[in-house]
């Protein structure tokens, strides 16, 4: 759940942090459209909470750091990631080549697609690289790039390059939250362009979604509505967003 007693503001203040662990004070005003000075007496609020440390221009999380965060977002819904993961199991057949995407929920599935045979592997999370190498499944292509967060993504140029040089049959994307169009959203601009990447390289897109990111609104657009064949969710989705799925084309799968 998100942290109680914070206006929606604060919390995506406090969600874009915790996606790069750092930003300034200018970037936020400009995501947000409002004055530094308003931003600067939010962090302020955020830090009396011990939610963020104010830094010279900019802020970031409080003790523990990106780690913390990291580790928090593993305890959030994990019943519900988990049967993301098996319900993807099972639309994922053997032999398929996926990419595979950064963040809990898409680490949850890279669990349950271990027992796939001949799964072909390309991701940009060194996390997700590390379940399947655990799980006795060494044939992964890691993307390389620049590291990004405690979970190990990869982001830049060599990241984009390598997915590129690839076809998919999916590309399976984590999302931070859903435009009011139902569009797919996340809060770092750098995964963003990898997942895009992923997508142009795919011949299906399906997004994983805890019931979590339902309220949940980030910074920019992963993609259009109807560019996403399935979103795979953990409870119903609301009356705004089936209703923008189903003008969209997009089919929804609740584990």
């Amino acid at each position: 759940m998100p942290p109680l007693g914070l206006t929606s503001r604060q919390k995506q203040i406090l969600a874009a942090v915790q996606e790069v662990g750092f930003t300034t004070i200018e970037s936020l005003a400009t995501r947000f459209e409002v004055s530094p000075q308003t931003v600067r007496r939010e962090i302020i609020r955020l830090q009396e909470q011990n939610y963020l440390q104010r830094f010279h221009g900019g802020a970031g999380l409080a003790s523990g750091g990106i780690r913390s965060a990291y580790a928090q977002k593993l305890t959030i819904s994990t019943k519900g990631k988990q049967q993301i993961g098996a319900a993807l199991a099972e639309i994922v057949p053997a032999g398929a080549s996926v990419f595979l995407d950064v963040g809990t929920t898409v680490e949850a599935a890279a669990r349950a697609l271990l027992g796939k045979p001949g799964l072909r592997v390309v991701t940009a999370s060194v996390s997700v690289a590390q379940i399947f190498c655990q799980g006795g499944v060494f044939e992964v292509v890691v993307t390389g790039g620049t590291t990004r967060g405690a979970n190990g993504s990869l982001v830049g140029q060599q990241a984009i390059k390598v997915i590129a040089g690839f076809r998919f049959d999916y590309a399976i994307l984590g999302a931070g939250g859903f435009d009011d169009d139902g569009a797919p959203m996340d809060f770092d601009l750098e995964k963003i362009a990898v997942r895009q990447a992923a997508m142009a390289r795919s011949r299906q897109t399906v997004v994983l979604a805890d019931h979590s990111k339902f309220g949940q609104v980030g910074t920019a657009r992963i993609a259009e509505p109807g560019m996403v064949d399935m979103f795979v969710v953990d409870a119903e989705p609301t009356e705004q967003l089936r209703e923008s799925w189903r003008k969209s084309g997009s089919r929804w799968l609740v584990a």
